[in-house]
């Protein structure tokens, strides 16, 4: 095994830990993993055309497509610098990996306050190197020992804890759906389908990419027996945690207590809006927005008399579309990152820091939210899917850090 260079601190190069052979490397690049849009133009161009099938058999299959996206970016950016240097990209020597890796870990932001890229992202491109490799038959140049090595490195350089998003508990929920857009056109399309989102994304914890992949015909509704009302039953196709879809997963979202934060009456309301757009398009919805008047200030449930969901007819009309703002309803569903910017948007806008929340924000307001409310671990398990208790603990943890804590018990 190679022997880690730490010496000469004084110089950028040595910042990160690394083995001497790609540390000899390092020091005669001639260019830095940013290369010329030329070089990226001639990766792209040979990715498209001599890798892409067999890389879409390989990973469409096997990976999310927010997965496939990112290893296809991931390896378009190795193929460049691979040009660029002059290196052999498929199939890649582990030192020149190795060196990839270590360049990219030594780029900093354009104003120089912090670096370009986290660990975690280093770590995904060199599982995306690993995917190309695999999809041709060959053998991974990231299980090598000076690649292992060289990631161990750069964990280690930046130890910094990685940034959690802020739960969206139930007083920030509170607080996002009070500054949606007014009543009325165009704000009104908005402020219905965000409400959904909000909701639906609290109570089902949901992640982003499950969110915007709803759509009507993902819905059923059904009712509680013990109290007869209505209970939205959401089913989930291929997840983080069942990729395939084999399980069939499925989250229940009841009625709520109060009509303000009903996910069952978000839905009533939204499921209107959109069934007048499918029957007379934006000026319908104009209209209809229009002639709705003042909102009352203490409005009852619109969920009771919801029998049926109309719009699960078979089309897969989009739970979630884009809606611009003249209040226009795109075909298409939104994004996974307009989720998320949703989120933060509205975060903003009711005086918090927007840096602070995300889409995961409402799977893990959820978590947090349960446990203050004294959910057990398997109740909380269930509703959200997770198979890892610890991941649960961390959100209690985070809701109450003194449950179960001896600290309690010192007596001071």
């Amino acid at each position: 095994m190679e022997a880690v260079d730490t010496t000469d601190p004084d110089t950028p190069r040595a910042e990160i830990a690394l083995p001497s052979p790609v540390r000899a490397r390092l020091e005669h690049l001639d260019h830095g993993v940013l290369v010329d849009t030329r070089a990226l133009e001639r990766v792209r161009e040979r990715f498209d055309t001599e890798q892409a099938q067999t890389l879409g058999r390989f990973l469409t299959n096997a990976q999310s497509p927010a997965t496939l996206r990112a290893y296809r970016a991931d390896w378009t950016a190795f193929g460049a610098w691979c040009l660029t240097e002059r290196r052999t990209s498929l199939p890649a020597d582990p030192v020149d990996v190795a060196v990839y890796l270590a360049a990219c870990a030594e780029q900093r932001t354009d104003d120089g306050t912090g670096w370009a890229l986290a660990p975690a992202t280093l770590e995904r491109r060199a599982a995306a190197i690993a995917a190309v490799h695999g999809a041709h038959g060959l053998d991974s140049p990231t299980r090598a020992e000076v690649v292992r090595m060289t990631l161990r490195g750069i964990r280690r350089t930046r130890k910094a804890r990685p940034r959690r998003k802020a739960p969206v508990v139930l007083s920030t929920l509170e607080s996002l759906l009070a500054v949606r857009p007014a009543e009325g056109h165009p704000g009104g399309v908005a402020r219905r389908r965000d409400a959904v989102l909000l909701l639906t994304g609290f109570a089902g914890a949901l992640r982003r990419a499950e969110l915007a992949a709803l759509s009507f015909d993902d819905l059923a509704l059904r009712v509680d027996p013990s109290t007869g009302s209505p209970t939205l039953v959401v089913s989930l196709g291929a997840t983080k945690t069942d990729q395939e879809g084999r399980t069939g997963q499925r989250v229940a979202l009841p009625r709520g207590r109060h009509r303000a934060t009903c996910p069952v009456c978000a839905l009533a309301d939204w499921s209107a809006l959109v069934a007048v757009h499918r029957d007379g398009g934006a000026p319908a919805v104009r209209t209809w927005l229009e002639s709705l008047g003042a909102p009352d200030p203490a409005p009852a449930h619109s969920c009771q008399g919801l029998g049926r969901l109309e719009l699960a007819d078979g089309t897969e009309r989009p739970l979630l579309p884009g809606v611009d703002r003249h209040g226009r309803l795109a075909h298409k569903p939104m994004s996974a990152k307009a989720v998320g910017d949703v989120v933060k948007r509205y975060a903003q806008r009711a005086g918090l820091d927007p840096d602070d929340f995300g889409g995961h924000s409402l799977r893990a307001g959820f978590a947090t939210q349960a446990a203050l409310g004294g959910a057990t671990d398997r109740e909380i398990m269930r509703q959200g899917r997770w198979t890892n208790a610890q991941t649960v603990h961390d959100y209690i943890r985070t809701a109450d850090p003194l449950e179960d804590n001896a600290v309690t018990r010192l007596g001071l």
